[in-house]
């Protein structure tokens, strides 16, 4: 695999200044960050927030919810594709029974923003501590 193709990335908020990207990073394990790994930050993110909202819409507080998610990409005939994105979730949210939080988590997987961009299988994992 050719290594290249290979920079920095910086994001306007600075969380992100000048970080190693590129294809080192996605396929030899180098230190830095790839496309993928930022999706799936994305990903995880916004599913929390949206699942943080809908649980205080419904009266519930959320004290802890720590998303992740695995992003697959796949070698295909044109190219590389993500082609999955795995959710995990663990979630403390004191009062909510199962039934209810299993409702809140797929209106969220469902809804919100980066989940609808993503034109890949996405599966959730949630669970209820």
């Amino acid at each position: 695999m050719p290594t290249t193709a290979s920079g920095a990335i910086s994001t306007k908020s600075g969380a992100l200044e000048s970080y190693p990207y590129g294809f080192g990073t996605r396929f030899e394990g180098r230190l830095g960050t790839n496309p993928e790994e930022l999706i799936g930050a994305a990903h995880a993110g916004c599913f929390a927030m949206a699942l943080s909202m809908i649980v205080g819409e419904t009266g519930f507080t959320a004290e802890k919810l720590e998303s992740k998610a695995d992003v697959t990409l796949e070698q295909q005939d044109a190219g590389f594709a993500i082609t999955a994105v795995h959710l995990t979730l663990n979630a403390t949210i004191p009062g909510i029974d199962q039934a209810k939080f299993e409702e809140l988590t797929t209106a969220a997987k469902k809804n919100f923003p980066v989940s609808k961009v993503l034109n890949a299988e996405i599966t959730l994992e949630a669970t209820l501590k």
